[in-house]
């Protein structure tokens, strides 16, 4: 289809969907942007007393961070006047947040419709693909370099959709060697995450040549889609775009919620700072540790790779941070040294490469306690180097990248993720190894 006739099919579904803005219709998007420590502390106690009113997007444990945060309409009022008795300064963002969201999620079925995969051949950068489409993109690799990718069924997810593993090898039959375990989509509605996970795949596997350094004594083992049932959820209209958690429900004094958010659901300092014990809470932390299947299956997978599993890298969005253990309180651990240096090499790769900044440090101290964190829990089993990388904002809400921004942030992503995984290869040598006969 000529991209002109695209473009054109594309506006007139956007201009057709307008009249039907969903559940957002008229739903204000404000940008806060506390310039003292005291008015970030009056910022997180807003959000901490009034969650059932506001959907603070973003906020940031460092004063000068802005936060973006989705008000209702009949709470617009006493929103405004919260921040005006504070003198914290704000902005509207977006007036009609339902038709701004909208229009995106039915410009990203049309780019489906026109682009489709085919189901051989390396995914691209032009729009988002399907948890299927994905899966199928791990199995024709593993089919067109059978000595190098293994695909995994791992488990599946509560709807029953399969989750798998992709392992990437430089096919010389060498056992035993150092595994960087790296994950994405633990959060449905951030759409970059397995975006940048399939690139970096592509990267390794498709460009193997170029990168073969990062494999030459070491394995990667990429989960690209967590959630996958809230992930696909996601992408059912406007109304569910920004879904955050899982999809499994909890019935709670005759009320049914649906979902945990499975960033909150190890069992390690669970349900504790960070976390909430209401259901239908966005970080709800599930009614036990482990309750979710997803999450199961990455604790399996983190023990699989005992005693191998090096560094763990989970991606999420948005936060230009790279964080490191621990999430569940403000101290750090004996190595947080360790931990900085690789994950500032990666924050310098980055900004030499495109300009952007990140931040570095622990999770609490950049963002607060969130406690029974995947990345908290796979340091304590014996990761050396556990970070959470919060990837840059995009679109209208921060999660939403307009499809024209995907190649961008996943290349200058990757550029990071390289370096990190380049100084992991040196400063953790793997053992000597055994040839395979």
């Amino acid at each position: 289809m000529p991209r002109e006739v695209l473009h054109i099919l594309v506006l007139l579904c956007v201009v057709l969907g307008l009249a039907s803005a969903g559940r957002y219709e008229d739903y204000k998007l404000y940008e806060v942007k506390p310039e003292t420590v005291a008015q970030r502390d009056a910022l997180h106690a807003i959000a901490e007393e009034s969650s059932d009113k506001y959907d603070f997007l973003s906020l940031s444990r460092i004063h000068t961070q802005s936060a973006r945060v989705l008000v209702p309409p009949k709470h617009d009022v006493s929103f405004r006047v919260q921040l005006e008795s504070q003198q914290i300064p704000f902005e509207l963002r977006d007036a009609n947040f339902g038709r701004t969201i909208h229009a995106e999620v039915l410009q990203n079925r049309m780019l489906r419709q026109s682009k489709p995969y085919s189901g051989t051949g390396r995914l691209g950068t032009e729009r988002y693909y399907s948890h299927d489409e994905i899966n199928a993109y791990l199995d024709d690799l593993a089919a067109r370099y059978p000595s190098r990718v293994f695909v995994r069924v791992v488990g599946k997810s509560y709807e029953g959709r399969l989750l798998k593993t992709i392992t990437i090898t430089n096919g010389d039959g060498i056992t035993g060697k150092n595994v960087v375990f790296m994950d994405g989509a633990f959060h449905a509605r951030e759409w970059i995450s397995p975006a940048t996970v399939v690139y970096i795949i592509g990267e390794l596997v498709e460009n193997f040549d170029e990168h073969a350094e990062l494999l030459a004594t070491y394995d990667w083992v990429i989960m690209p889609v967590v959630n996958a049932d809230g992930y696909e959820y996601t992408q059912l209209s406007s109304d569910t775009r920004l879904w955050r958690k899982t999809r499994q429900p909890v019935t709670v004094n005759n009320t049914v919620c649906y979902g945990t958010d499975p960033n909150r659901n190890f069992d390690f300092h669970w349900m504790e700072k960070g976390a909430s014990s209401n259901p239908c809470s966005n970080t709800y932390a599930g009614p036990r540790a482990f309750s979710e299947p997803e999450a199961v299956v990455v604790r399996d997978v983190m023990h699989s790779l005992s005693g191998r599993g090096i560094m763990y890298l989970t991606i999420h969005s948005y936060g230009y941070a790279l964080f490191y253990p621990w999430g569940w309180g403000p101290e750090l651990p004996d190595t947080w040294e360790d931990l900085h240096e690789v994950a500032a090499i990666g924050a310098d790769a980055i900004r030499s490469y495109s300009g952007t900044e990140y931040e570095v440090g622990s999770s609490t101290a950049l963002y607060g306690e969130a406690a029974g964190a995947s990345d908290d829990y796979a340091f304590n089993e014996g990761f050396a180097l556990s970070y959470t990388m919060e990837l840059p904002s995009g679109g209208s809400s921060g999660f939403d990248p307009p499809p024209t921004e995907i190649d961008r942030l996943v290349k200058e992503t990757w550029v990071g993720i390289r370096a990190m995984g380049k100084r992991v290869t040196t400063k953790y040598p793997s053992p000597v190894t055994k040839t395979v006969v």
